[in-house]
């Protein structure tokens, strides 16, 4: 019995490293939006690295990509709604407290992003989280 165990355990270990990984077709610039056609894969196993088409198509480059090249998960993330220098609208609720304002970002960001916000009535810069209709919630 122990004979069979040993046979499945190698059987799995040898599937899994035999897994596609995620690699550019053309050198991608940052800030460019993957598509589709961008990619290609090569075989061999990357646990710091893409397999599926679907977990990088529509998201944004960090970071140049080379073609041919593995994507890893910390060069790609979701595309900027807010740009260095944009005018944003700030959002601050408290449990009494509701305050509203504008800012300038001093950072790119996309969804779920924190970055940086001046305060543009106190001058002060502040943190910030990007929201999903590009304003930004700010935390204390």
């Amino acid at each position: 019995m122990m004979k069979h165990f040993i046979s499945i355990v190698v059987f799995f270990t040898a599937t899994s490293a035999a897994a596609d990984i995620l690699v550019p077709n053309r050198t991608i610039r940052p800030g460019d939006i993957i598509v589709a056609s961008d990619l290609g894969t090569v075989q061999g196993s990357r646990p710091d690295s893409f397999s599926f088409p679907a977990d990088v198509v529509g998201q944004e480059a960090r970071v140049a990509l080379y073609p041919n090249r593995p994507i890893k998960f910390d060069q790609i993330g979701p595309p900027a709604l807010i740009e260095r220098n944009q005018i944003v609208s700030l959002r601050f609720q408290g449990t009494k407290l509701a305050i509203s304002t504008e800012g300038r970002s001093l950072e790119r960001g996309g969804v779920g992003d924190r970055i940086r916000i001046m305060n543009l009535s106190s001058r002060t810069t502040i943190f910030g989280f990007v929201q999903e209709d590009g304003s930004v919630k700010v935390v204390q």
